[in-house]
């Protein structure tokens, strides 16, 4: 469970009862959300999960995903811990969420924040958005998509160099991740998820990234950092790629 204090911190701008009433909320509507994500990936679509069982079941571990729809995160979470959630609820990860998208009114801020999400600001420059996904670490996974934004054209982006931060900051147990499919799901553009379409979730097994543990904590080592990371995401669509084939 996590603690009050970091719940605060994540939370700051949310008052005293909400902080009070959010392991309740939380637990509900996460679990509530993963009960209708099952069934709408593995029922209304068809979700080939692979690696699964190489992801640890600890706090301080980082799922870092390529970045195909708006609901990418649901699918990275639940595809991997539901429905162990229903006994272990602090399983489902913490989740950066874009401001503009998730935050635009009372309900949608509410019903992120309860799905563990906390909110990014417009193009990206918060720098305090580190601080709480350090925090988050602590109790818990986090998902993060270093390419910062959905892919256009179905090929994986450049890393930012703001997820390496993370990573030099708290030394979580990295795990690759790479989707395949989403983008047919909910196209950028497009209001409503599609159904009956072939979705690929691969895990990747977790990295050793201690080669850069004795750099300096800066910019360059943390784009070297997610460079490394995001080479392993582009190998995992490979094999995805042959999957299909």
């Amino acid at each position: 469970m996590i603690d009050s204090n970091d719940l605060a911190i994540i939370y700051y701008n949310r008052g005293p009862l909400f902080r009070f009433l959010w392991p309740i909320t939380h637990y509900l509507v996460t679990n509530l959300c993963g009960t209708v994500g099952y069934i709408y990936f593995h029922i209304l679509n068809k979700t080939t999960v692979i690696g699964k069982k190489d992801v640890p079941r600890e706090p301080n571990t980082l799922l870092l995903s390529n970045h195909q729809s708006m609901i990418d995160s649901f699918l990275v979470g639940l595809c991997v811990y539901y429905p162990e959630s229903l006994i272990r609820p602090s399983l489902m990860p913490w989740n950066p969420a874009a401001e503009e998208n998730f935050y635009r009114n009372s309900f949608l801020s509410w019903l992120a924040d309860n799905w563990k999400c906390f909110p990014v600001k417009k193009r990206r420059k918060d720098l305090a958005v580190i601080y709480k996904m350090n925090k988050a670490l602590d109790s818990g996974p986090l998902t993060l998509f270093p390419e910062g934004t959905r892919t256009r054209s179905g090929k994986i982006g450049k890393g930012r160099s703001g997820s390496g931060l993370v990573i030099l900051e708290s030394w979580p147990t990295v795990v690759p991740v790479c989707i395949d499919g989403m983008d047919r799901v909910l196209p950028i553009g497009s209001t409503f998820p599609r159904f009956f379409k072939q979705i690929y979730v691969y895990y990747g097994k977790p990295l050793n990234l201690s080669e850069f543990k004795d750099r300096e904590k800066d910019k360059e080592t943390a784009q070297a950092v997610i460079d490394k990371v995001m080479e392993i995401v582009r190998m995992l669509q490979k094999k995805i790629h042959k999957m299909k084939v």
